[in-house]
């Protein structure tokens, strides 16, 4: 059975911290060999990533490395936000089962993955095409990831230290998950079919004005055309978001299902709204915001969901990792490392790796304000 070890560490110097995780690791190999390892740093250790990447090939010859940099990282029960530190998970998966891509090392044009790990940067001109095109390239269908954050200078990491694009990993048939989408909205009131829009200004939803259907939905007064009355409004506008579906039916609460993006601007004179997406006729749009108590209990569904098909399954959760939201994490939870800590009390004592990206990749969706949780199963 695959086993997976992980440690991690804080401190000014970045290779002081990768010998103390390195420490760590080495109590707990026992022998094992690793052939696949993940490295994932905060972004003051950005101008070291090349050197710590040298190091831990030196540490840990014949593994293949893929990570990435960000504005915080996370491991079991624990996540740094700044601050500098560093998370490597190592793991012993078939070398047949998993291949390292990038610009550099292209994925081969046969659907030969199951799956896809995808590091991105999110200023890649087309990415959400670029993902479904990833993503018809795997026989499941699935990619999960992120999209690096921190600063302009964020990397990835591919058997090389990489700036912009995309990389990762591909997985093989025999490499068995489970995955799940958490979300951390929830909508303000019902859903409503876009009838007209004009790229992302949206004008009429369910064939009324789609600044009405806002004010609405934010029990605020109908516009009348004093543009004061939408000033005063505009810190509430601020908080407000859009969650766009492509699937009908009633919900109280967003599944996986929903990509939530911001709301950019509005448009009195078109009685318009604008998002930060392109959008079509016939799309469902719902306001929404952000909800601790929301987020919380959808995080604590999806591990209870994955620790319950693991033991349907008969397997053991072997590794995790786990990518979420810059804009969740403790702060969003009430408590430093809180969200790691459900997730860590939910899942029991697997070694997780992750980071909290500038939008979280599910299905062959990028998504916002989620965490995407993946949990490797023994063989």
């Amino acid at each position: 059975m695959p086993r997976f070890l992980q440690a991690h560490a804080t401190h000014p110097d970045p290779h002081m911290a990768l010998a103390l995780a390195g420490a760590q690791l080495e109590g707990q190999r026992a022998g094992m060999t690793p052939t696949l390892g993940f490295l994932y740093l905060t972004h003051p250790y950005v101008p070291q990533a090349q050197a710590l990447l040298d190091e831990v090939r030196q540490r840990w010859p014949g593994c293949g490395w893929v990570g990435a940099s960000a504005l915080a990282v996370s491991a079991s029960g624990v996540e740094y936000f700044d601050e500098p530190a560093l998370v490597v998970m190592l793991c012993d998966l078939p070398p047949d089962q998993w291949r390292i891509f990038s610009g550099r090392q292209p994925l081969p044009p046969e659907r030969e993955a199951r799956s896809l790990l995808l590091h991105a940067d999110g200023g890649t001109p087309d990415l959400q095409e670029l993902i479904g095109e990833l993503a018809q390239r795997c026989s499941s269908g699935y990619l999960f990831g992120g999209l690096v954050s921190g600063g302009d200078d964020a990397v990835q990491i591919a058997d090389g230290v990489f700036a912009g694009g995309l990389s990762g990993l591909s997985l093989g048939p025999q490499v068995r998950w489970i995955s799940r989408v958490s979300q951390g909205c929830q909508p303000l009131g019902r859903e409503r079919r876009v009838t007209a829009c004009d790229g992302p200004l949206v004008t009429e939803l369910d064939g009324q004005p789609a600044l009405d259907a806002l004010l609405e939905d934010l029990k605020l007064p109908a516009y009348t055309g004093e543009s004061g009355s939408l000033r005063q409004a505009m810190p509430l506008f601020r908080r407000t978001l859009v969650g766009l579906n492509d699937e009908p039916g009633a919900r109280r609460e967003y599944g996986p299902e929903v990509r939530v993006r911001h709301l950019v601007g509005l448009d009195p004179s078109r009685r318009g709204i604008a998002v930060a997406e392109q959008l079509r006729t016939g799309e469902l749009l719902s306001f929404c915001e952000r909800h601790p108590d929301a987020a919380r209990r959808d995080l604590v569904r999806i591990c209870t969901e994955i620790r319950a098909e693991a033991e349907e399954r008969g397997a053991r959760m072997a590794g995790a990792l786990y990518f979420s939201c810059t804009g969740r994490g403790g702060p969003h939870f009430g408590a430093p490392s809180a969200e790691l800590q459900w997730v860590q009390h939910a899942l029991g004592e697997v070694p997780l790796a992750g980071f909290f990206a500038n939008g979280e990749i599910a299905h062959a969706r990028l998504h916002g304000y989620t965490g995407v949780l993946t949990v490797f199963l023994d063989r």
